[in-house]
């Protein structure tokens, strides 16, 4: 589904969209933006031939629940969205929508339940964070199914590729010096 991306970036501000629509990437993340940007930054990716995911809680004035998701679906025609709200995700399962869950692993209960929820909810894809919870990716994809990404405190090159050789299809950041160095590892 992700045409083999291994680095997604997670796009903040106006300077590293460009950056990204330069690179011969298709996935890109909008988060920290304001609602009343987002229609013209999709129709800038989609014209630019990318594929837009949105991080829904991590926008500034959309609701973050399943209305917010239906705006984001109907209204700018995403690819995809992230969220932590399992009602979110149901939603993009019933539009069609790339739903991706994301969960931050903190302690064992934290685990314990955000496994839980992704087996009732069935995302497209997990984003676990932060990405030095490595360790524990075979465990979970042992109990469950679905593509993993890592993401949160990336930090090096070799990170990202322990993240991947253990299991994550993709790894999400928000570092611009890490965007283009997928097809090398």
């Amino acid at each position: 589904m992700l045409q083999d991306q291994k680095i997604i970036p997670a796009i903040s501000n106006h300077q590293d969209l460009k950056r990204f629509l330069q690179l011969p990437l298709t996935y890109g993340i909008l988060m920290n933006f304001q609602l009343a940007q987002l229609p013209d930054l999709v129709k800038l990716m989609k014209d630019n031939k990318k594929k837009v995911l949105i991080h829904s809680e991590l926008i500034r004035g959309l609701s973050s629940d399943e209305f917010g998701a239906i705006y984001l679906i109907q209204s700018l025609q995403v690819d995809g969205i992230i969220s932590s709200k399992p009602k979110v995700i149901e939603i993009c399962k019933k539009r069609n929508v790339i739903g991706i869950l994301r969960f931050f692993l903190k302690d064992s209960i934290s685990l314990e339940q955000s496994l839980e929820m992704a087996t009732k909810v069935d995302p497209d894809y997990l984003e676990i964070l932060p990405a030095l919870s490595v360790e524990i990716i075979p465990e979970i994809k042992s109990r469950i199914r679905m593509p993993i990404f890592m993401g949160g405190l990336i930090r090096s090159e070799a990170q990202i590729k322990k993240c991947l050789e253990s299991g994550a299809v993709a790894v999400t950041t928000s570092n611009p010096a890490f965007w283009n160095i997928g097809k090398l590892i």
